[in-house]
């Protein structure tokens, strides 16, 4: 026999700190030493992960060699439930499907309940609260009859949905709810027992006994003739008062002993009737007597009172660990990851224990600039590698209109267009992509369709069927009306694979490298268990469909790394259960990181969890701090922190919060000391992280006035140029000297430029209708022009309500206005073009005229339309002189239809949100002086000594150049003098 016989159940323990796997496999063989071969291979050990059970495994193979005992999973008793004669169990997609659509036909009916975009919030809500139930076995009776006599309607609501629960547990055409199965089978297999309990050695090792199902089967099997239940992370520190205090879930379920003490209580004994499992002793046993009193529930804090001046060797408690309070999220990666370093350099194994993601992120990064990968156990999530965001992306399609950015996203994604060999076919595919976003970011139009997919391949020399392919897979994808789930899973199929296949690919089902490696293998395995569940889907919109699909690739993962550091890791605080390390670092010590927020519930508070003797919210807090409990009692330990995070002040994880706490306030025993040690060490990485973090000094930069080549010099610029030529030359530079053009946007706007364009070509249209049919000359008709030219220039449905409001609101002074002007003179010519030389210099200046009035005695009047506010007359003495000096070129007979003609007036009429007119100061600054000026201007950058300064004359500080960052502006200041440079 393995254990001799007893009439109380067999509880055992492994200490807080010792390696629990090595600890199982050791005290096995210590038991079946006296054993005949056989004997050990006769023992049954039921793990709780398949982590634990390979680390088993692989603790046994290194020797000595001997017959290994059975080691299964407690989900592999499944098994045991079809021999039983039990119906399969439900797949968890169909039971999410089937609830979606309940919810969703109890939104419908009754749309006050919830928001619709809750949806699958609910749906994954309700289904945790149908697992717990039928894990914990509670039935809907019970929660039914609650005693809410103090709540508020809110209760009528949740029961509204509960009530979908009703049906659902009764059972699914010959189906069982996975939960409901297991606790069946762990009933039976526990009345089984009662007759006929089995006479092998079972042991279920590794479980705290968090879920009631695997707590009935823990007490079953520790009452068994040769039965026993191996504890892990056991407290033997702690005093019986305290164990006396873990019996009230609503105050000690966050403890990190609870489900111990619960356990020993069902079972009818005492903690002190726990035995160990082994002779193998923790890293620090003055560490665990530390960490045990730091972490006493709440009603029994005074114990720090009584019992802290008994702690001795506090010193010794505290002399590997470290205590790391970052400034920053970002210094507390670094600092982690230089530690990490330095472990990889020395041999030792090292391990990051954080449910902070974006921290462990941070630290990977970190750690790549050294090459080192970890060995990270989380992986990526599923939704976040490249078959992920390719199919999210793809769904995206059907949800709105098809716009530039999002074309170019699928286009540019690696795994488009990748069913071709030889790679040259990709290749192809890349470039027309690049030129086709030229054109897109030049020509638009902002939502490319069928036509414009056409439009380009006329312009270019594609491979053949490219245009068609776009077309086929990109335009007009949007799906307006509900579509069963089958139909949605069938549509993004093809289209996925039709687009990953590429142009060249005809041959149905060709998916290119889509479902390729190992992301794609797993997200392959994930779009069947869809196809294969979909028909339990219903109907759904297109949004709906790509929140399903974003949630079902995020609960994903991908391990598929190389990892030539196999010593650095990164855990969760699952495998950390699993693990042991040399090094062990507790990262993000904060609250709502670690221990993680309680998740809200929605359904039930926890007085009425309480009631139904459903779990708490604070189970998971338990659970995370016997996982701290048993991870700061590792050899060597860093526990860290960020004081702050971009937005907020953070506040210290509890935990840690308890230990510094105690630590200060046992002076005499040395424990303030040790703290402040422990924060030296800590400090002394931060100082190294912030040393490699200071940045390179780099030469100062000076405010650029380069000097090219007279001959490199514009001959020719526009009016609209000159004040930019006054106020910011070194664009002038970079646009014409070194001919660097401004992309534009790839998403379009309805911005200021779209409708001063749109708003110019309105009133064009409109003048040169009243000069063939003066009875144009009406409101009704300016705003039916504007309707017009809206819809055919404008797809932005409330940027064409805007807009069209603002004419409609000056139409009727313009048209008063434009009486009065027309009295003064007529049309002559609009949007006409006009260059003229600046002799004897060889340079000339170029405009575009919106319009030239001509009176009767000959004389021109100039208008020019802004959209904007338009520039008063001080601004245009100064530096807004494009319209003087289209007076100017005017009287030099620069429009060669109309010839050289004295101006009599010029003036900017404003179309903003009202109208109004500014007329030039042609009287102080009139055209001959203006030319002149203009001359002297252009002339003085025909001298060698002239620099194109950055930002000479800005009228405002925070105004934006499209040169300002090839200029380093940010390096200098407005103070800074210009800088002369002669470039050759």
């Amino acid at each position: 026999m393995l254990f001799e016989p007893q009439d109380t159940p067999r509880i055992f323990a492994v200490p807080i700190g010792v390696d629990f796997p090595r600890a199982l496999a050791q005290g096995l063989q210590h038991r079946a030493h006296a054993l005949p071969p056989e004997g050990l291979a006769q023992v049954e050990v039921i793990l709780n992960t398949s982590r634990m059970m390979r680390r088993c495994r692989a603790l046994f193979e290194e020797g000595p060699a001997l017959l290994l005992p059975r080691m299964r999973l407690l989900t592999d008793l499944a098994h045991e439930a079809s021999l039983q004669g039990l119906p399969p169990a439900l797949p968890p997609l169909r039971r999410r499907l089937e609830l979606s659509q309940l919810i969703a036909k109890l939104l419908d009916a009754q749309p006050d309940l919830a928001a619709r975009s809750s949806l699958y919030d609910l749906s994954d809500s309700l289904a945790a609260l149908i697992d717990e139930m039928q894990g914990e076995g509670v039935s809907t009776d019970v929660i039914r009859n609650l005693d809410i006599s103090d709540m508020s309607g809110h209760w009528a609501r949740a029961q509204s949905f509960i009530g979908i629960a009703d049906d659902f547990i009764e059972g699914h055409d010959g189906a069982m709810d996975a939960e409901a199965r297991q606790r069946q089978m762990v009933l039976n297999l526990i009345e089984t027992w009662q007759d006929t309990p089995p006479q092998h050695p079972v042991i279920l090792a590794g479980s705290t006994g968090s879920r009631g199902t695997t707590l009935l089967l823990m007490q079953a099997i520790a009452r068994l003739p040769q039965g026993a239940v191996v504890l892990p992370g056991y407290d033997f520190e702690q005093p019986s008062p305290v164990w006396q205090h873990l019996h009230d879930a609503l105050t000690s379920e966050d403890h990190p002993q609870y489900r111990f003490a619960k356990l020993i209580a069902d079972l009818d004994m005492t903690p002190d009737m726990v035995r160990r499992w082994n002779t193998a002793e923790p890293a620090s046993v003055p560490r665990n007597r530390l960490i045990s009193l730091a972490l006493r529930p709440a009603p029994v804090t005074d114990a720090w009172m009584s019992e802290g001046p008994d702690l001795t060797d506090l010193d010794r408690a505290c002399a590997d660990v470290t205590l790391v309070e970052a400034p920053t999220p970002r210094a507390e990666a670094l600092a982690i990851a230089l530690r990490l370093r330095q472990a990889a350099e020395d041999g030792k194994t090292a391990a990051l224990i954080s449910p902070d993601r974006m921290l462990t992120r941070l630290v990977s990064v970190a750690l790549d600039r050294w090459d080192i990968l970890p060995d990270d156990s989380a992986g990526l999530p599923l939704q976040l590698t490249p078959p992920g965001r390719f199919l999210r992306h793809v769904a995206e399609l059907f949800c709105r209109p098809l716009t530039a950015d999002a074309l170019l996203t699928l286009l540019k994604h690696p795994l488009t267009h990748d069913g071709t060999s030889p790679d040259a076919a990709r290749g192809e595919h890349l470039r027309h992509t690049r030129d086709f976003e030229l054109d897109l970011r030049r020509n638009g139009p902002p939502f490319p369709d069928a036509n414009s997919f056409a439009a380009f391949g006329t312009k270019q020399d594609l491979t053949p069927g490219w245009t068609s392919w776009l077309a086929h897979n990109f335009a007009n994808q949007q799906v307006q009306h509900p579509l069963h789930l089958s139909d949605w899973v069938a549509l993004l199929r093809s289209r996925a694979e039709a687009i990953a296949a590429g142009s060249q690919i005809t041959l149905t089902g060709a998916s290119g490298t889509l479902w390729d490696k190992k992301a794609g293998q797993i997200a392959h395995e994930v779009f069947a268990n869809l196809e294969a569940e979909a028909a339990y889907g219903g109907e759904m919109s297109a949004r709906d469909f790509a929140d399903l699909l974003s949630a079902l690739l995020s609960q994903a993962e991908v391990r598929d790394r190389d990892t030539p550091y196999g010593s650095i890791m990164i855990w969760g605080t699952l495998e950390a259960r699993v693990q042991g390390a040399d090094l062990v670092i507790l990262g993000g010590l904060n609250e709502g990181s670690w221990p993680e927020a309680a998740k809200p519930d929605p359904w039930l508070n926890r007085q009425l969890r309480h009631q139904a003797g459903l779990l708490l919210p604070e189970r998971r807090i338990g659970l995370s701090a016997h996982d701290f409990q048993q991870a700061v009692a590792a050899p060597e330990v860093w526990l860290t922190r960020a004081a702050r995070t971009d937005e907020a002040d953070t506040v210290a994880s509890r935990w840690l919060n308890r230990l510094t706490n105690l630590l200060k306030g046992l002076p005499d025993q040395g424990g303030k000391a040790a703290l402040d040690a422990m924060k030296a060490r800590g400090q002394t990485w931060l100082d190294w992280a912030e040393a490699l973090e200071d940045p390179i000094e780099l030469p100062a930069a000076h405010r650029p006035a380069p000097r090219p080549p007279l001959a490199s010099r514009p001959r020719r610029l526009t009016i609209t140029e000159i004040p930019r030529l006054i106020r910011d030359p070194y664009a002038i530079y970079a646009k014409h000297v070194l001919r660097l053009r401004k992309l534009n946007p790839l998403v379009q706007e309805p911005d200021a430029l779209l409708r001063g364009t749109v708003v110019h070509e309105i009133f064009e249209d409109f003048i040169r209708d009243t000069l063939q049919d003066p009875g144009l000359l009406t409101t009704d008709h300016l705003i039916g022009t504007a309707r017009t030219l809206l819809e055919r220039d404008v797809p932005w449905p409330v940027a064409r309500m805007l807009w069209l409001s603002r004419i409609e609101r000056i139409a009727g002074d313009f048209i008063l206005s434009e009486q009065a002007r027309q009295s003064r003179g007529k049309p002559l010519k609009l949007e006409a073009k006009g260059e003229a030389q600046l002799a004897p210099l060889d340079f000339s200046i170029a405009c575009r005229a919106d319009r030239i009035d001509q009176d009767d005695r000959g004389f021109l009047h100039l208008y020019d339309y802004k959209t904007g506010i338009p520039p008063s007359e001080s601004q245009q003495k100064k530096f807004e002189k494009q319209l003087l000096i289209e007076a100017a070129m005017a009287e030099e007979g620069a429009f060669q239809e109309i010839g050289p003609a004295e101006v009599a007036s010029a003036a900017f009429i404003g179309l903003g949100s009202s109208l109004k007119e500014v007329p030039a100061p042609l009287q102080d600054q009139p055209p001959a002086k203006i030319w002149e000026e203009l001359k002297t201007l252009i002339g003085a950058y025909f001298e060698q000594e002239q620099g194109y300064s950055s930002r000479r004359m800005v009228h405002r500080d925070d105004f934006a150049g499209d040169y300002d960052h090839l200029a380093r502006f940010g390096e200098w200041d407005r103070s800074a003098m210009p800088s002369p440079e002669d470039l050759t």
